[in-house]
């Protein structure tokens, strides 16, 4: 009896333990559901995290607001009368946020890579006002922030303008727009680093000041969009990957300078202070990089003449870097590479550069004359300067080498020989060393 007893007074322990146990997860479970108060950002960062929500960060909207904006989602769009469920409506990213998970009778935001949700429409932000706000890593595929593309071409140019989504200033950085129609979108001066805009619609967007580093764009359209302005600049587009996007619809004439090149040359950075030296040197080779490989595209694609701008664009800021990087050998080369014919994007410098020399010389050979013997002609002296420049010159036995015609001519030929050596290099690479 003693042992009967004994077994089940352990029995019962181990089934007092196992229940304290369950009790105690799941009391641990029941708080990290739990919804965190409206201040705790980090609470809501894991509570989203552990929902299968980790894109959302803010703490979810009132449900008075979730009353409004599910009102506003029940209207029907219509074009002609420039209405839209969200238009001129100022939204958060929280409001957005709620909007993605409860998209499309709540089976939430699209995503690119599944299958299935590429027959889904997007979230309808048409008209919305985004600016300045932070939409970062929202996954925002096949968002309507514009027409498609039959509505577009019947709408007039008013109607395009009223559907399109306001997005100046917005911080899209990492945002995932895949197949977004973004028609005739304000992005002025917003942060589209590293998005995602494989397919995007971005035909006569305004993307003056927007930077599009690193960002993915294969398969996207970019029919006559606006890159820069007095306003914001120009756009930034180094390493982005274009991925076969035609360029040749682009007005790149407009585009004097890239916005890697405006944000290099200012002194101080967004907050006002004095930029130091290393992220100046930075700044520099992102704009060298982002000029070169745009020239590179451009060429691919037949668009010589545009090409060479950016390419020539992109030799000066080298010449800037090695400045700034204390190397003056390179630099001084650099900079009568520069002044002699331009990288070679320049031609018409080599031939005022080569009359300035041999007229020069043919002045001092006349004026020399003056003093000595021989005594030349204007016309002699200017043979004579042309054959000393191409180090061939040739003098009459009254004079010896130690003579100042003698020493004028072979100092001549040494200037002639720089120059020459100079030009053969620098239109060797122009046109051979792409």
């Amino acid at each position: 009896m003693s042992e009967q007893a004994s077994t089940q007074s352990s029995t019962k322990q181990r089934r007092s333990r196992k229940t304290n146990i369950t009790n105690l997860e799941n009391g641990k479970q029941d708080r990290a559901t739990q919804r965190p108060t409206l201040d705790d950002i980090k609470g809501w960062k894991t509570y989203w995290e552990q929902q299968g929500q980790p894109w959302r960060t803010e703490p979810e909207v009132e449900p008075e607001r979730q009353h409004y904006l599910s009102e506003r989602r029940t209207i029907t769009p219509n074009i002609e009368q420039g209405l839209y469920p969200f238009k001129d409506l100022k939204l958060a990213r929280a409001d957005i946020e709620w909007l993605l998970a409860t998209h499309d009778n709540g089976h939430g935001p699209i995503f690119w890579r599944s299958d299935n949700d590429r027959r889904r429409v997007g979230l309808d932000l048409r008209g919305a006002d985004l600016r300045h706000i932070n939409l970062r890593r929202l996954p925002l595929a096949y968002m309507r922030g514009g027409l498609n593309l039959d509505e577009w071409l019947r709408a007039t140019e008013e109607q395009r303008e009223m559907a399109a989504v306001q997005l100046q200033g917005a911080n899209l950085r990492d945002a995932q727009l895949q197949g977004a129609r973004l028609r005739s979108a304000q992005l002025q001066g917003a942060n589209l680093r590293v998005a995602q805009l494989q397919g995007a619609h971005l035909r006569e967007a305004q993307l003056q000041g927007v930077d599009l580093s690193r960002a993915d764009l294969e398969g996207a359209t970019l029919d006559s969009v606006t890159l820069s302005d007095e306003t914001y600049g120009s756009v930034r587009l180094p390493d982005v990957k274009w991925g076969g996007v035609n360029l040749a619809v682009v007005e790149w004439g407009h585009v004097a300078r890239l916005g890697d090149e405006q944000v290099a040359r200012q002194e101080k950075d967004r907050e006002g202070k004095i930029k130091d030296k290393q992220t100046r040197v930075n700044e520099y080779k992102g704009a060298v990089r982002a000029n070169r490989q745009l020239a590179v595209l451009l060429r691919d694609q037949g668009l010589n003449e545009e090409a060479d701008h950016f390419a020539y664009r992109a030799q000066l800021l080298q010449r800037v870097v090695w400045r700034l990087q204390g190397r003056p050998l390179k630099y001084i080369l650099s900079w009568f590479l520069y002044l002699l014919a331009g990288y070679g994007y320049r031609p018409l410098r080599s031939l005022i550069a080569y009359l300035v020399i041999v007229f020069g010389f043919m002045g001092l050979y006349f004026l020399n004359a003056h003093f000595v013997t021989p005594h030349l002609r204007l016309d002699e002296a200017l043979v004579l300067s042309v054959s000393s420049f191409h180090g061939r010159g040739f003098f009459s036995q009254d004079i010896s080498l130690g003579d100042t015609y003698a020493r004028l001519a072979a100092g001549e030929a040494v200037i002639g020989l720089l120059i020459e050596v100079s030009l053969i290099a620098t239109f060797t690479q122009r046109f051979f060393a792409k």
